[in-house]
């Protein structure tokens, strides 16, 4: 291999590394859907909320580096206090190193975490054994300012609010994040989830 070739990987590696940190700190904070609930009174107003956790053990499931931990709940902006959907994320290099992946863990006792972003960097510290089962991934590739990401062609496996498969597509950048996130039935029916217009995240406060 040249010298022209393990520079241009040098910088494909930097690059990647990059992106990872930038999504990461994409996702960090809290975004709300409530302008676009005002504009649209059919819309839900939702806060989504994610902040970076120290996973004890996480060498167990890290195979690629750097590789961010997150935590991310959503609920009603006028049940701030009742989360109903919660997760771990990690943000790494995808296997082929050319695309982030997001990959998603349910914790087996989601009410152990609910607001756990209020508390100091310093007491979000979890082990492998509380952020769950790995569950889904999004893939997320860099266009323009910009990440936009998909779940694998099939879906995700779930198990949640009658659901057995969900898909998720998502735009994302330093101020907002859209997502087409759709649940389905056995039959392959959506039961719940965006229609025709995407959930708009918008930002209100970076952690």
């Amino acid at each position: 291999m040249t010298t022209a070739s393990l520079a241009g990987c040098g910088l494909v590696f930097h690059s990647i590394q990059r992106q990872v940190i930038e999504v990461a700190s994409y996702l960090t904070g809290v975004m709300e859907t409530t302008a676009q609930a005002e504009a649209s009174p059919n819309s839900p107003s939702v806060r989504m909320t994610a902040c970076v956790v120290e996973v004890a053990d996480a060498e167990e499931i890290t195979q690629r580096s750097p590789s961010i931990f997150l935590y991310q709940e959503q609920a009603m902006t006028d049940k701030l206090y009742k989360p109903y959907r919660q997760r771990f994320l990690q943000i790494s290099p995808s296997a082929d190193s050319q695309k982030v992946e997001s990959a998603t863990f349910i914790p087996p006792k989601p009410e152990a975490w609910a607001n756990l972003c209020n508390k100091p960097q310093s007491e979000r510290q979890v082990t492998v054994k509380d952020i769950g089962e790995y569950r889904c991934s999004v893939f997320l590739e860099l266009a323009g300012s910009r990440y936009i990401g998909k779940t694998q062609p099939d879906g995700c496996p779930v198990n949640y609010r009658g659901a057995v498969k969900v898909t998720n597509s998502i735009t994302l950048d330093a101020e907002s994040m859209d997502t087409l996130d759709r649940g389905y039935d056995q039959e392959g029916n959506q039961i719940w989830g965006a229609e025709n217009q995407p959930y708009q995240y918008r930002r209100i406060k970076s952690n």
